[in-house]
């Protein structure tokens, strides 16, 4: 059975057995005419009056008042160029009601991720902003001059949020609507927090209890701590107008959500709920995933794991594939720093790690408390992993079988693509052979073909 994949912009190849289950998201039909389904969700948002009236109003409050609108970083395809491109739009619309360029700039809402070079955005936004000279900037996080103290939230959390975003007279959030493995979704009040946020205040958001909590988890708002606490710290500071879209599995546009901060988002979700669904009762021998759009470094590619949970056993293997096309394939020296913690150690042992007094608390703890999830089904041995771009140094202190050898035969200056079908074809292979000589007959094989993206539902 040959099959292809998207990891971003680039299709990848592999063959796999005959009687593989290929399970795939319900997924959602995508838009034909861009600009009139982004009128509709300026002129009709949902919740809220006309994008023009918001901005009219606030106008005449304050006709010197700076817009601020909100991005997210290159770890989300959200469309900010091209003929899906969200950006512009809203941009041409402030200036067409009297908002100057000097007074709009674009703000990423990094949360704790690397703040990104000039020449990302580049790449991400439409040239047009550039030549009306719109500015760009970064959230900082750890930059105390720039974080305004909002107060707290019923936790106890101190809120403080960036302050360019809390001062601005017009406030636009922008984002994708997608499962979410800890807050359940993304976008929506996730833009603010954690994007917009103090370091201390994202380590509330991160929290060992937090994302202990059963209810912390893809595609649920009800009684998940994350979203809760993202909802509250996000309304101490409010937006004016947001606009969330959401992607079927080729990233086409498959809906243009404008409006009020919670409404839009809702409605939002309530539409992806359905599309990203997989539907299986089943539990396999082998599960093969790929880290998708987002697994573009190993801290990202946690994602894929959890998503692949339900359909794990405790004796079965799960294969993943990354390309983990980040400056550091890895992540972060934080995350880096808790890993190796993980490394060879039972889940239960280190989440009690984290929850003892002993433990100071790491930026980025989080995404290896996700993998514990996955480790908390089956043992690290049974998780064989690659991304070309790993060093044998990294796979050393990364949880799990380090997959290069299933490529070897590629050579380092081998095309990634070969090198990926190489890993995911020879290690699926060898994993059978073993089980087979181990006595288990009649193997059962799915392939996760959305990667991280589709949640498997019963």
């Amino acid at each position: 059975m040959h099959t292809s994949f998207n990891i971003g912009e680039r299709a990848y190849s592999v063959n796999l057995p005959e009687d593989t289950d290929v399970l795939r998201m319900r997924g959602d039909v995508a838009i034909i005419d861009h600009g009139a389904a982004l009128a509709d969700a300026f002129e009709h948002p949902i919740g809220c009056p006309s994008f023009g009236k918001i901005v009219r109003d606030k106008i005449a409050q304050n006709p010197e008042g700076e817009a601020v609108i909100v991005i997210s970083d290159n770890t989300r395809p959200v469309p900010y160029r091209g003929e899906q491109g969200i950006l512009l739009p809203i941009v041409q619309r402030l200036l067409r009601e009297g908002v100057a360029p000097g007074k709009i700039t674009i703000l990423c809402a990094n949360g704790t991720h690397t703040p990104l070079p000039d020449s990302v955005f580049r790449t991400m936004l439409d040239p047009a902003l550039y030549d009306l000279g719109i500015r760009v900037v970064n959230h900082d996080c750890r930059d105390n001059e720039n974080l305004k103290f909002i107060g707290y939230t019923g936790a106890g959390t101190k809120i403080h949020i960036n302050r360019l975003y809390a001062d601005a007279h017009i406030k636009i959030l922008t984002g994708l609507v997608e499962s979410h493995f800890m807050a359940g979704a993304s976008g929506g009040r996730k833009a603010i927090c954690p994007g917009l946020i103090g370091e201390d205040s994202i380590y509330r958001f991160h929290s060992v209890g937090y994302l202990a909590d059963p209810e912390s988890r893809d595609l649920n708002l009800s009684g998940n701590p994350c979203h809760n606490e993202a909802l509250e710290v996000a309304g101490s500071v409010g937006a004016d107008f947001i606009l969330n879209v959401t992607l079927n599995q080729d990233f086409q546009v498959t809906g243009y959500f404008g409006g009020d901060m919670i409404e839009a988002h809702m409605a939002a979700f309530e539409s992806v709920r359905e599309a990203v669904s997989v539907r299986s009762a089943k539990k396999y021998d082998i599960v093969v995933t790929h880290a998708g759009f987002v697994g573009r470094n190993h801290y990202q590619a946690a994602k894929a794991g959890v998503a692949a949970i339900p359909l794990l056993k405790a004796d079965s293997v799960l294969i993943m594939v990354a390309d983990c096309i980040d400056t550091d394939p890895v992540g972060k020296a934080t995350y880096r720093k808790v890993l190796p913690y993980l490394k060879g150690k039972e889940a239960e042992a280190f989440i009690e790690m984290l929850k003892s007094d002993t433990w100071d608390f790491v930026p980025d703890q989080w995404q290896v408390q996700m993998w514990a999830k996955l480790f908390s089904v089956i043992a690290q041995d049974r998780f064989i992993f690659y991304a070309p771009q790993i060093q044998a140094r990294d796979y050393e202190i990364l949880p799990g079988v380090d997959g290069s050898s299933y490529a070897a035969s590629q050579g380092p200056g081998a095309d990634n693509g070969s090198k990926i079908q190489e890993f995911l074809e020879a290690s699926l292979k060898e994993t059978m052979r073993i089980m087979e000589r181990d006595g288990k007959n009649a193997l059962s094989v799915a392939w996760l073909a959305d990667g991280p993206y589709g949640v498997v539902r019963n």
